[in-house]
C-alpha cells in the first residue's frame, strides 16, 4: 500500500529557494508517494524517489475521484500578483510549473491547473468529492466552500459566512466542515472553532 502526501516549497525554506520546486532531487514543492515503511514504491514515476509530482508551490488538499484520479488544491503566490489559487489534476511524474508559470500561462512540459482563481484569493485547503463527482474545496482566506464541476470546468460558491474553512469531508449527501477562525488569522466568534454539517443539494 502506498500513501500520498505533499511538501510545500516553503517547508522550512526561504522564499528565495522557489527553484527547488523544479529540482526533482529535492522534496520541496512536491507531492510525495511512499509505502507504510517510508520507502519509495517500485512503481513511482522516478525510480527510487518519493516524488510523485513536482513544480508545486504549496499543495494543501488531496482527493481522489470515483475513478481513482488524484486532484490537489494549491495556494498561489503572495504579493503581486496574488491569488491564482489552483485545483490540479495530478499525473504521475507531472510538472505543475511553479515558479515558472501560474494561472493561464503555458510552458512546454508543464501542466496548467484545471481551475484557478485569477487575482482573487480562496486559499483552498481541504478538498473532497461529492456523490455526483463535484470537487468541494474549503477556503481559508476566501472564507467559503466552492464546488468545482470537473466536467464543465466551472466553480460555484456552496457556502460562505462561517469564516475560514480548513477542511471538508463528504459522507453520503452531507458535507462536514472544520472552521479555522482561532488560528490567529481569523475573527473568531463565541462558538469557534467548530464542526459544521450541511446538506448537499446534489
Amino acid at each position: 500500500m502506498a500513501y500520498v502526501g505533499s511538501h510545500p516549497y516553503e517547508g522550512g525554506l526561504s522564499h528565495g529557494q522557489e527553484s527547488l520546486s523544479q529540482d526533482k532531487n529535492s522534496l520541496a514543492g512536491k507531492i510525495l508517494r511512499l509505502t507504510v515503511d517510508g520507502t519509495a514504491p517500485a512503481d513511482n514515476p522516478i525510480p527510487g524517489s518519493l516524488v510523485y509530482s513536482y513544480g508545486h508551490r504549496n499543495p494543501q488538499g488531496l482527493a481522489w475521484d470515483a475513478r481513482g484520479k488524484l486532484y490537489a488544491s494549491e495556494h498561489g503566490p503572495s504579493g503581486n500578483p496574488g491569488g491564482h489559487n489552483e485545483l490540479n489534476a495530478i499525473e504521475p511524474g507531472g510538472n505543475y510549473g511553479w515558479p515558472e508559470i501560474i494561472g493561464d500561462a503555458r510552458k512546454p512540459g508543464m501542466i496548467p491547473p484545471v481551475y484557478h482563481t485569477g487575482q482573487s484569493t480562496l486559499a483552498p485547503s481541504g478538498i473532497a468529492f461529492d456523490r455526483s463527482g463535484g470537487l468541494l474545496a474549503a477556503g481559508l482566506q476566501g472564507s467559503k466552500l466552492i464546488r468545482y464541476d470537473v466536467t464543465r470546468g466551472t466553480a460555484e460558491t456552496v457556502l460562505d459566512g462561517l469564516g475560514r474553512l480548513r477542511d471538508v469531508a463528504v459522507i453520503g449527501d452531507e458535507a462536514y466542515l472544520l472552521t479555522n477562525n482561532t488560528d490567529g488569522r481569523g475573527n473568531p466568534g463565541p462558538e469557534d472553532d467548530r464542526l459544521v454539517r450541511i446538506r448537499l443539494n446534489r
